[in-house]
């Protein structure tokens, strides 16, 4: 009987261990047979593609996303790319399941899912000395928004045509893995060696890229159907702008790996450089302040008036003057501005009145203007006006 419990039970953990081991195929969406480029494929396809089931995009890179969920998917897809990826590690996770993987990594993790993100985009840099690799150009886009946006904050999506690695073929250029035989010429160096007679018995002896295979040591027998051989397709990314409140006027914000991509360099980034859109008889921003110009009448000017303006949220700003009011007289309003940018409080506003004149005077405005300011124009003829 004891024979027949202790069977059961190393059956039972066999099959936690398989259940454990099918967790990361399935995180990945790969079969237990998949191999070293099925793999990659997968977990790239997994971080950056934003449409189709089942497919997770950068919004759970915690770059993008801070959110619990974002970073439990993150560490899930990479964790399964780390161990399904090493073949050592493969075969133990196999066989034990992830308990016993651990027990080989000494009661830890290895690794950081980072370094793994970066080996899989090509982002250079991750752990174990490896050499980085060249990196594309940048690309630069700039953006205007309404000042509204940048004062209380907002979001917006848009989309950059790009560059991207063909995942037919994976940027191979090939219509199968069969397809890639070595190059013929210079029997995959990638360089072939060409001898240029001078004179006689003369030799000279240069070394040079491979024409033929463009120096990749490999060429191609059929090539692939999507990119037609060219290793990358037109695509677009479509990005999420998040604008912060109080954000500085041609503030750059940056999406790392979102440019072209190409099989020999790494991604650059896509850079957004923001601005507000110039309004008539809007607002005017100077960092964090704001400047306003409102028009008044003579009347107002001379007797004191009292008016509204709409803040960019829709508070009403009462502007009020009992006195005097010089034409281009500035008003200080503190408080009124701008949101100061990641620190609290506001810039302030200023607002500058503008005194409108009528077209023309009434003979009954005119007169009691004369009576008010005992003033009579020089030429004024007696018993009448000149017209100014």
């Amino acid at each position: 009987m004891l024979g027949v419990a202790l069977a059961r039970a190393l059956v039972v953990l066999a099959l936690a261990a398989t259940a454990l081991a099918a967790d990361f195929y399935a995180a990945l969406g790969v079969s237990r047979q998949a191999g070293d480029r099925e793999l990659k494929k997968a977990y790239r396809v997994r971080m950056r593609s934003s449409q189709g089931e089942g497919k997770l995009s950068k919004q759970y890179h915690p770059d993008k996303n801070d959110s619990d969920e974002a970073k439990a998917r993150f560490l899930e897809v990479s964790r399964a790319y780390e161990v399904l990826s090493d073949p050592e590690k493969r075969k133990t996770y196999d066989r034990f399941g992830e308990e016993g993987l651990k027990q080989q990594e000494g009661g830890g993790r290895s690794g950081d899912p980072f370094d793994v993100f970066r080996q899989a985009f090509g982002f250079g840099g991750g752990g174990g000395g490896q050499q980085q690799q060249r990196r594309g150009q940048n690309m630069l886009a700039e953006i205007e928004v309404d000042l509204k946006a940048m004062y209380e904050g907002d979001s917006m999506k848009f989309s950059v045509a790009r560059k991207a690695i063909c995942e037919q073929c994976d940027g191979t250029g090939a219509k199968s893995e069969k397809d890639i035989i070595t190059c013929p010429v210079c029997e995959g160096r990638g360089v072939r060696v060409v001898r240029h007679q001078l004179g006689p018995g003369i030799f000279q002896q240069m070394q040079m890229h491979c024409d033929r295979c463009g120096g990749r040591g490999k060429s191609i027998k059929h090539v692939c159907p999507s990119c037609k051989g060219a290793r990358i397709v037109d695509s677009h990314s479509d990005l999420n702008l998040h604008i912060d409140r109080g954000m500085p006027e041609g503030a750059e914000v940056v999406f790392e790996g979102e440019a072209d991509e190409s099989p020999e360099v790494v991604a650059g980034d896509v850079i957004v450089r923001v601005r507000s859109k110039k309004q008539k008889g809007a607002f005017v921003r100077k960092e964090s302040n704001l400047y306003w110009k409102e028009p008044i009448s003579v009347a107002e000017a001379l007797l004191g008036f009292k008016h509204t303006v709409k803040g960019l949220d829709g508070h009403d700003i009462v502007l009020s003057r009992t006195g005097v009011t010089q034409s281009g007289f500035v008003d200080v309003i503190t408080g009124e501005g701008m949101p100061i940018y990641h620190l609290s409080g506001h810039g302030d506003l200023f607002v500058e009145y503008q005194v409108i004149l009528p077209p023309k005077l009434s003979t009954k405005q005119r007169e009691a203007l004369e009576q008010a300011f005992g003033y009579r124009h020089p030429d004024a003829k007696e018993g009448g006006h000149t017209e100014l």
